[in-house]
């Protein structure tokens, strides 16, 4: 298969903005591009999938078996020229001392070529020590090439490319030069999502040209080990009637949903149907809803605003409707919240008051545990014990102390550093976020229990 990975010597080196530049430029040359993201994440994978005009998909060593993951990858690139991995953090950074998650451990296990983005302020010759070091460091990654990112001008690049061709025997596929223009607005969590960028296509385009111009494509596309294959068309969907019609919130609040837990809730029988809680008048016809994570505190005024959404949230829930919400979904289901001195109401189904934080509250990987109250059926051959990852700078205030809770906390902070999973009626409102996958068969859980009480309605 062709494919490359991204990745760089130390987190903040520019990769993301390069890998979305180079994913948009290849894919306008007439590749079909898949992209992918090491690790637990939401934003990138939003520009990632609009630049390269196809869904990008999740490897993530926490919460996915090793076999996982090379099935997932295998899976989409058949439907693929290329596909282009996005690393996270540096190359050989990771969670443990063998770095057995690290983006080096991904390459490996691929077999990807990586090509390494190297943040060139106030370098010169020590770029070579720096390149020598990365290869020699672990005889299974292949360094392919590498990419200058924030080159200070002709005669800073001629410099680190002659240094680079006297000591090493790397190849120097692009020199991207210092540009302002080219960052994308960071916010608390990252990237800001480019479902709420009003020009996200435009910031695109010009990352596109400015990448194209100065990095080699047709190099990279030769250290990707490029093959004429026969590539096949992507399925259009099976011919399973639904079952159920499940309401999912998706504008520019929330729009954090691993693209393949959606697809996981469709193979079970469910029909996705979105909704906006900005501009929308009425929540569709639905048996269950599922409102996931996002920036509410962003679009705040505008949620308090539209009254006819959060009352009828609030109603359905109320009258025993299956609800799901995720970090940003559960704030949203609060009485209010307060973000730069300013403080809004929202749907008030969670007697709880969210405060946006300076500092984290929680981030990063999970441990959590199955209380006895958990409201959905367990998965044939699951354990209680689920991995998962939580980003938030809000906190809960006000929260009683008679709450139902799902989880436990083994790892990470939850609602209050012992519990998650906020249970009200048949609510199920968490901090951490769940991924589909064996350990963890959520969406099938899920279904199971919008099934059953479904059922117990129509009994009544």
């Amino acid at each position: 298969m062709s494919h490359l990975m991204i990745s760089a010597a130390h987190k903040s080196s520019g990769k993301t903005t390069i890998t979305i530049g180079l994913c948009a430029a290849l894919s306008s040359e007439g590749l079909t591009v898949q992209p992918f993201k090491k690790g637990p994440d939401y934003i990138d994978p939003l520009w990632l999938s609009q630049a390269a005009g196809n869904t990008c998909y999740n490897l993530d060593y926490y919460t996915m078996e090793r076999d996982e993951i090379t099935a997932l990858f295998r899976e989409k690139m058949r439907y693929a020229d290329i596909g282009i991995i996005e690393g996270n953090k540096g190359l050989y950074d990771g969670l443990d001392l063998e770095g057995a998650n690290s983006n080096a451990a991904l390459a490996a296990q691929l077999q990807a070529p990586v090509a390494l983005v190297l943040d060139t302020r106030g370098m010169t010759r020590g770029i070579a020590p720096l390149i020598l070091g990365y290869q020699a460091f672990d005889s299974d990654i292949t360094i392919a090439g590498v990419i200058l990112n924030n080159v200070g001008g002709s005669r800073h690049e001629s410099k680190l490319r002659r240094v680079i061709e006297h000591y090493t025997d790397v190849r120097v596929v692009g020199a991207v030069p210092r540009n302002p223009d080219l960052e994308i607005v960071e916010r608390h969590l990252g990237l800001m999502p480019s479902n709420e960028a009003e020009a996200a296509q435009e910031r695109i385009d010009v990352i596109k040209e400015h990448v194209r111009t100065n990095v080699d494509t047709q190099a990279l596309l030769t250290l990707a080990n490029r093959e004429k294959h026969e590539k096949i068309l992507r399925p259009t969907g099976g011919n399973r009637k639904p079952e159920l019609r499940i309401g999912y919130a998706k504008d520019a609040a929330f729009g954090f949903y691993y693209p393949d837990d959606l697809q996981a809730l469709e193979d079970e029988g469910a029909e996705m149907v979105p909704f906006d809680t900005l501009e929308g008048s009425e929540l569709p016809d639905v048996d269950a809803l599922f409102i996931g994570g996002g920036f509410p505190e962003t679009s705040m005024e505008k949620l308090a605003g539209n009254e006819k959404i959060r009352e009828s949230v609030k109603q359905f829930i109320e009258q025993g409707g299956p609800a799901y919400a995720e970090c940003g979904g559960l704030m949203y289901l609060c009485r209010s919240l307060s973000w730069e001195g300013k403080q809004c109401e929202m749907v008030g189904i969670i007697p709880a008051d969210v405060k946006m934080h300076q500092k984290p509250q929680g981030r990063g990987y999970v441990r959590l545990c199955e209380t006895d109250a958990h409201p959905w059926p367990q998965a044939t051959g699951q354990g209680k014990v689920i991995l998962a990852h939580e980003f938030h700078y809000s906190g809960l205030e006000n929260l009683p102390q008679d709450i139902e809770y799902a989880y436990s906390m083994e790892r990470g902070y939850g609602v209050d550093g012992k519990h998650d999973g906020i249970i009200y009626k048949n609510l199920l409102a968490s901090y951490s976020h769940m991924r589909n996958v064996g350990s963890n068969h959520w969406a099938r859980r899920f279904i199971a229990h919008v099934l059953a009480v479904k059922e117990r309605d129509s009994l009544n």
